[in-house]
């Protein structure tokens, strides 16, 4: 309770510089406090009327997409080098290296639409996919949407939940891995749908003399 009572006194003394400097901070792998609670607790606080809905998620979006993008940059220029030698003072440690390589040779470029919402993955893949070189123009087309949709996801829970919003966020953390296998099921579902469809107007068309 202190703690976001520490997080309410900033955003009072502050405003909306508290998500713009303190979310980089959370990608840097310095989680201090975890941002999906700076996130949900500045949407209760939106909810309470401390603070603006829309400024809040630009606010969040931007602190994001930096913190992200500062990792993408030091793993790019700094490489591998850079957990094995200074990754035990920033929480990274080599082993996440080898455990995002797996998650990334799984999930490609599209882990990072979903990396923010996943603890620990989030801290890392910005790195990752720097030291492997995934082009910038790549890098920017799934980290920022996949940074507005966090963003809106858990700014969204503390506004539209209010006071109940630290028990609703308990129960999507724990159930995420759900979450996004029914979102995955229904995206590949949709796909299928399509494909199909496109299969039958283009079978069609070869039948058409």
């Amino acid at each position: 309770m202190q703690l976001l009572e520490w997080i309410e006194g900033m955003f009072r003394e502050f405003g909306y510089f508290v998500l713009l400097l303190g979310l980089p901070v959370d990608f840097i792998a310095l989680p201090l406090p975890p941002g999906q609670t700076t996130l949900t607790y500045t949407g209760y606080l939106s909810y309470k009327g401390v603070l603006g809905f829309l400024p809040s998620i630009l606010s969040g979006f931007a602190g994001s997409a930096i913190g992200i993008t500062i990792t993408y940059l030091i793993g790019h220029h700094v490489g591998a080098p850079l957990v094995e030698r200074y990754g035990k003072w920033i929480m990274l440690k080599p082993a996440y290296l080898e455990k995002t390589r797996k998650i990334y040779d799984k999930y490609g470029n599209k882990m990072l639409l979903i990396s923010f919402f996943v603890p620990g993955v989030r801290q890392f893949f910005g790195y990752f996919v720097g030291i492997i070189r995934v082009p910038f123009r790549t890098f920017a087309l799934y980290a920022y949407p996949g940074a507005l949709l966090w963003v809106c996801v858990f700014v969204g829970i503390g506004y539209i939940f209010g006071e109940q919003w630290q028990q609703v966020i308990v129960l999507v953390e724990k159930y995420l891995v759900y979450f996004f296998g029914g979102l995955g099921a229904l995206l590949a579902g949709i796909l299928y749908m399509k494909w199909r469809k496109w299969r039958k107007w283009k079978l069609k068309q070869v039948k058409t003399p």
